[in-house]
């Protein structure tokens, strides 16, 4: 017994500790229209409403891994038609939107990742541009 537990012990010491989850401030969904078969790109804002044709989406949280694990996105969202009617709310994931998929019968929607915008990122860029300090950018224009 005291070999089982020493093992267990020394088993316990060898995992690993996970870092936490980093929170986003948008998320990247990918829309398909069943009647038209048009894909579409969407970028909804955290605590924002977005209207995509009848639906309603609304992104409560957008959780991302850290750099050094698994590439993982987690996404909580509420997805409602324009009267109000819940036709989602849950979580997706990236890794496998099959685990948790919206059904109805028009619209798709599934997650692509969270995305986050930083100041460092953002100076990082404007370095690489070689902009000034008077230089105006605009960060939404401005690609990942």
């Amino acid at each position: 017994m005291k070999k089982f537990l020493t093992f267990a012990l020394f088993m316990g010491m060898l995992t690993t500790a996970h870092a936490a989850d980093i929170s986003t401030e948008a998320a990247l969904l990918q829309a398909l229209d069943k009647t038209t078969g048009r894909t579409s790109f969407l970028t909804v804002k955290v605590g924002e409403p977005y209207t995509y044709g009848d639906l309603v989406v609304k992104i409560d949280r957008c959780l991302k891994r850290p750099p050094e694990e698994t590439p993982e996105d987690s996404v909580f969202l509420n997805i409602s038609d324009k009267e109000g009617t819940e036709i989602f709310h849950g979580w997706m994931f990236s890794s496998n939107p099959a685990l948790s998929a919206m059904e109805h019968p028009v619209y798709d929607i599934w997650v692509v990742e969270c995305k986050t915008r930083t100041p460092a990122s953002v100076n990082a860029v404007a370095t690489s541009l070689e902009l000034d300090e008077s230089d105006e950018v605009n960060v939404d224009e401005l690609e990942d």
